[in-house]
């Protein structure tokens, strides 16, 4: 919390600084209080790395929530969280209705502004990924941490050593985010927004600073975040494998594929909303292909950035939208969704399963790159694929229940549809009440505690807070 001490201190908002600095103090006295007691056994297989995570994100949202509660910006305990949550999660769903000051900021303290921006940075790449690299633990214990915590259905070590491997992980995403946050600076953005752009856009986050969200940017800048939102939604293994010079190999099948399906649903998009007659907008060429790629773009990057409101878009352009929304990005971004290599996972199966019926005497393998993908991997991919549909279709069914949703919506099934889709995908907006221009403050606190959860779960690629919850966890 230095940087939002720092802001207010900047800022002179003297009265925000207490709140933080109560924060803080609540974060070292509990810190403390556990840092008192004697661990018997400090063994850490898969079972433990789970539950290490899952109970430190959540301690990490509880503890996060405290500025925002403390300084009364947000009076509401349920509110704060969520803000946090979506802030740490990278989800960028938003309890803040627009309300702004007289610059075009949100209303609220730059100190806050800062410290909503910084949580995306800082649950991007992974809490404890960056602690595993000052942490005196044996790669084995790592490993079973970083499993727990990284997205994706593979995770391997770069080098041989795991605290090696995270540091060369957060290497590449400082020096992205410093890079990003420079060519921002080229255009003219002031430093505090392209601070606060570059956060957001390396933890593919999206919480925006403006009530316009990007739309008052100019088109360079709109460019540059669209670039960027895109390489922090590739693997980073692959820009590790272009510095060891595999140009080749970091170019791989889930790089291509993640590719292709951008340019495709750009390209079809663009002519879907170039050719129809908008509601609101007629664009250009060149306007309609930039706010298309803009668009896709932050959706499938999980980012949840908008130029536009593209819930007034056409039919067939929004529902293209809502299917990137489920494919998300690559596995080891900081990017969320089911991931491209779980698709391409269960595509392979799908096909492979399709041939074993015609020819059920012949014995292939699926494979990708040209390894053989083991039957572990399509197992797990198999069940967290089960998993995400009845965490899902649950979700779905709770906030259903909430009465609240039909004073604001003119689709309640459209609105708790996208909600829980983009919260479980860490996306940020989804359509209608919650759209680009809409917020998630009219749920009541239990619909609130259940989009929570789905943050948090799909953050941590669901199992870690399903294996949190079951009762066998906890028996000796």
């Amino acid at each position: 919390m230095l940087v939002p001490t720092l802001t207010a201190v900047v800022y002179a908002e003297w009265q925000t600084l207490g709140g933080i600095i109560a924060s803080m103090g609540a974060c070292f006295l509990v810190g403390a209080f556990f840092l008192m007691g004697k661990v018997k056994n400090d063994a850490v297989y898969a079972k433990e790395g789970m539950v290490i995570v899952a109970s430190s994100w959540v301690a990490l949202s509880l503890f996060g929530a405290l500025p925002f509660f403390l300084t009364r910006e947000i009076p509401s305990y349920i509110d704060a969280l969520f803000e946090a949550v979506s802030g740490f999660t990278t989800t960028g769903a938003t309890i803040f209705t627009g309300e702004g000051t007289a610059d075009g900021y949100l209303a609220l303290p730059k100190s806050l502004l800062m410290w909503r921006s910084f949580t995306h940075w800082v649950g991007g790449m992974g809490v404890l990924v960056f602690i595993m690299a000052f942490l005196p633990l044996s790669g084995a214990r790592n490993m079973h941490i970083m499993k727990a915590e990284s997205p994706g259905p593979i995770v391997g070590k770069l080098v041989p050593k795991v605290r090696t491997t995270a540091k060369i992980l957060y290497a590449i995403y400082f020096v992205l985010t410093v890079l990003e946050f420079l060519f921002l600076l080229v255009g003219k953005m002031p430093v505090f927004d392209a601070l606060n752009t570059a956060f957001a856009t390396a933890g593919t986050g999206g919480f925006s600073i403006k009530t316009d969200g990007f739309a008052g940017y100019s088109p360079y800048l709109q460019w540059v975040v669209i670039v960027f939102m895109l390489l922090f939604s590739i693997n980073f293994n692959s820009y590790f494998l272009i510095l060891c010079k595999k140009v080749k190999d970091a170019f791989n099948l889930e790089v291509r594929v993640f590719l292709g399906i951008v340019l495709t649903a750009i390209v079809i998009i663009t002519i879907n909303v170039y050719t129809t007659a908008c509601e609101l907008y007629s664009y250009t060429v060149g306007e309609a292909v930039r706010h298309t790629a803009f668009s896709v773009a932050s959706v499938i990057s999980t980012t949840g950035f908008a130029t536009e409101n593209f819930d007034l878009w056409p039919a067939f352009s929004k529902t293209v939208l809502v299917m990137i929304m489920f494919v998300g990005a690559c596995a080891g971004s900081t990017g969320g969704g089911i991931k491209v290599s779980r698709i391409v996972v269960l595509y392979k199966g799908a096909t492979h399963e399709m041939k074993r019926v015609l020819h059920p005497k012949q014995v292939k393998k699926i494979s990708m790159d040209g390894h053989i993908v083991e039957n572990e991997v399509v197992r797990n991919t198999n069940a967290y694929l089960v998993a995400f549909i009845m965490l899902f279709v649950v979700s779905l069914l709770l906030v259903s229940l909430d009465p609240a949703v039909a004073a604001v919506s003119n689709n309640a099934i459209v609105t708790n549809f996208t909600a829980v889709a983009a919260t479980i995908n860490n996306i940020g907006p989804g359509l209608d009440a919650v759209g680009p221009v809409g917020s998630f403050a009219f749920y009541s606190p239990l619909s609130k505690l259940v989009l929570i959860f789905d943050m948090l779960a799909g953050r941590l690629e669901l199992f870690p807070m399903l294996v949190l919850l079951a009762p066998s966890t906890w028996r000796k």
